[in-house]
């Protein structure tokens, strides 16, 4: 027994000694795994997953061709896991500071046909066929008369002098999709009737379509951009395709247009819900594309846009809105139990409050919020998603103008070719445009 204490006794300093240099090793690991995790926040999320490179967004390249709607791809490959680098530069106000007004995209619809509608769809001469569900038949008017109610305060009420005012001397734009679009024309309608006709101008569609009221010298404007990077559906007419192709390193196409805007009003959603989407990088070469799910490839379009906000904006001279999604109803199962359709022929809200349908898709807000909350007090969000949500009715459903020749089998059903996307007016868009009025 002696022997063998004395024997373990000699090996006691060696085993003291390895067991400090492990010790030391490991602090030094763990020192250099957080270098790392600070560097790279997201290598902390995903730790598993081999090295990310990362892109600078909105480079210039002089030689690069800008996409149209005859870009092709000469080959697709898979996604090589490249993401886009932005700086937040904006470090001090990382978490956007709660305000102290309530929370007014919180609370419920009530019915007033004393208030609304803001302003008559036939007295606006800027309203859009696709969204003048009266003028296209629509029976009942009920969707015209519901007013937005906080739960804890009241949404500032609607004042068209007060706003031409805040416009004074300035640009507003909306740029995105045909849902942004829909609300820049219920801007133009909620503000066009104290300007005299003389005074008043619309450029002809475009890319770039402007409102001009001479008195205030001051435009509303709406741009074409429904993936607010670089693409090849940036046609506002032609622009349905066979492969959706971004760039989506790059929003400088479009940021030379919106740059010197005053005020802008940002959205993009629903075209990333439409399948796999093209990746054309800025630095690649020979047309060789990689093919993203739509997620993916709106989180990498919302980094090239961020980054342009983080290195643009000075809150103090413009300021900057996101709208958040727009929902659908597609599937009335979903609020009706054990019936088959969608909007069509829905006439009221639904009254239950919390609701979510598959119209709002959770993933994409979360990632959205992410995004958002890196930009600190650099942009302010427009809260309409879970607002319009309660709002089946809102719909064109069969009442709008339809380009297409509508065959017979889809005329006898009715919900067949009924838009549940998109919003008539007036109606929803209208309170979205009270939230942007309450937050200017």
């Amino acid at each position: 027994m002696m022997l063998r204490w004395n024997r373990k006794k000699t090996h006691f300093p060696l085993i003291a000694f390895l067991s400090l240099v492990f010790i030391v090793l490991t602090i030094l690991h763990n020192e250099h795994s957080m270098r790392q995790i600070q560097e790279n926040p997201d290598h902390a999320l995903h730790p598993q997953e081999a090295p990310v490179t990362f892109v600078k967004a909105n480079r210039i390249n002089p030689a690069q061709e800008v996409l149209d709607r005859f870009s092709k791809c000469n080959s697709t490959r898979d996604y090589s896991g490249r993401k886009i680098a932005w700086v937040d530069r904006n470090e001090s106000q990382r978490r956007r500071v709660a305000s102290e007004r309530c929370d007014v995209a919180s609370g419920k619809w009530v019915f007033d046909n004393t208030s609304y509608p803001l302003y008559n769809e036939s007295e606006c001469p800027y309203m859009s066929d696709q969204l003048a569900c009266h003028k296209h038949g629509r029976p009942d008017l009920g969707y015209q008369y519901w007013r937005w109610q906080p739960h804890e305060c009241n949404l500032k009420r609607w004042n068209v002098i007060e706003m031409w005012e805040k416009l004074r001397g300035k640009r507003l734009m909306f740029v995105g999709d045909s849902l942004n679009r829909g609300q820049w024309i219920s801007m133009v309608c909620l503000l066009q009737s104290v300007i005299p006709a003389n005074k008043r101008s619309m450029s002809p569609n475009a890319p770039l379509t402007i409102f001009r009221a001479e008195e205030y010298n001051a435009t509303v404007e709406f741009l074409w951009a429904p993936l607010l990077v670089e693409s090849n559906s940036d046609d506002p007419v032609n622009h349905r395709l066979d492969e959706r192709i971004i760039r989506p390193d790059s929003v400088l196409k479009h940021a030379s247009k919106w740059e010197h805007a005053d005020i802008l009003v940002f959205n993009t959603y629903l075209w990333w819900r439409q399948g796999p989407v093209k990746l054309l990088w800025s630095a690649g070469k020979n047309g060789i594309c990689e093919e993203l799910d739509g997620l993916g490839a709106m989180e990498l379009a919302m980094g090239a846009w961020a980054d342009w906000v983080a290195s643009k904006v000075d809150p103090l001279k413009k300021q900057v809105f996101f709208v958040t999604m727009s929902p659908t109803h597609l599937w009335n199962r979903e609020w009706k139990h054990g019936s088959e359709g969608n909007c069509y022929d829905e006439k009221t809200p639904i009254d239950f409050e919390g609701y979510w349908g598959s119209g709002s898709d959770l993933p994409t807000m979360r990632m959205v919020e992410k995004v958002l909350s890196r930009l600190g007090s650099k942009v302010s969000v427009l809260n309409i998603t879970q607002l319009s949500e309660y709002r089946k009715d809102g719909h064109p459903s069969i009442y709008r103008k339809f380009w297409e020749t509508l065959k017979p089998e889809q005329l006898s059903n009715p919900p067949s070719y009924s838009d549940c996307i998109h919003w008539c007016l007036p109606g929803v868009p209208d309170v979205w445009n009270e939230l942007l009025f309450h937050s200017l």
